[in-house]
């Protein structure tokens, strides 16, 4: 029998009795999980262990998941290969609005609220390394790179460019780019891309896509409310990648 190959977890958690049972659990449904306690030595940790996914807490001692999952994706802008571009996690204990939507305006790919129930954090990681793997399954195979005008977005590479100029997108970021654009001329509505991204429907309060848009409008250029605004929002129904005359093109 071929030996199954286990995926890698980072836990980043001071909490030693909960990051001890988190692993527990982890690992009883076939995830290799490494932990670290101490804030300060995360960012290297990070980059050293390239965990297919990174369970971040917020309150660490030395320093803040906060400030580690902003020093991960700055780092990874400036320095691929030793960098870290996998799926983050954040778990935080506050279950406010400002702390989750400040999470995903730093990098991180989705958030949970603790205390974590086992089974919940369990199917936000298997949906988390779905889409990673289905959107790198679909790279693969489609090898496609979309045009529109100025705006190239390079499936392959993953790079989107602006004016020639290379545009510094998250995972996250980069997948609704991507998803919206490959859909351009068609409304999606939230549940739509939650279900595609995250494998989760839209409970009519989830922020994080409008989060998103609202950064992409911003790398692009794109924030004025206009008939050539790229990412438009159609009221009551969800976001549409519009189609100019310049027309699309796919290589």
């Amino acid at each position: 029998m071929t030996q199954e190959t286990h995926q890698k977890i980072l836990l980043i958690e001071d909490d030693t009795e909960l990051a001890l049972l988190t692993q527990v659990y982890l690992q009883k449904n076939n995830f290799t999980v490494v932990i670290e306690a101490d804030g300060a030595n995360a960012v290297e940790r990070i980059c050293n262990e390239q965990a297919d996914c990174v369970l971040l807490d917020i309150m660490l001692p030395n320093k803040d998941g906060f400030a580690i999952c902003k020093e991960v994706r700055m780092l990874n802008q400036h320095d691929t290969d030793n960098g870290y571009s996998g799926p983050i996690l954040i778990l935080t204990a506050r279950d406010e609005d400002i702390d989750q939507l400040l999470g995903l305006e730093l990098g991180a790919d989705d958030y949970i609220a603790k205390p974590v129930q086992p089974r919940l954090l369990l199917a936000r990681i298997h949906a988390l390394l779905r889409r990673v793997n289905q959107t790198a399954d679909t790279n693969n195979r489609l090898q496609k790179t979309l045009s529109f005008g100025n705006l190239v977005i390079e499936s392959a590479s993953r790079h989107v460019l602006l004016n020639n100029q290379l545009i510094d997108m998250s995972t996250a970021e980069f997948d609704l780019l991507y998803l919206l654009a490959q859909n351009a001329g068609t409304v999606l509505s939230r549940d739509d891309i939650l279900l595609h991204l995250r494998g989760i429907g839209y409970d009519g309060t989830d922020r994080s896509i409008d989060l998103r848009v609202s950064r992409l409008r911003k790398k692009l250029q794109d924030e004025s409310i206009n008939e050539t605004q790229r990412i438009k929002t159609v009221r009551g129904r969800g976001y549409l990648f519009a189609l100019f005359s310049e027309g699309q093109t796919a290589l």
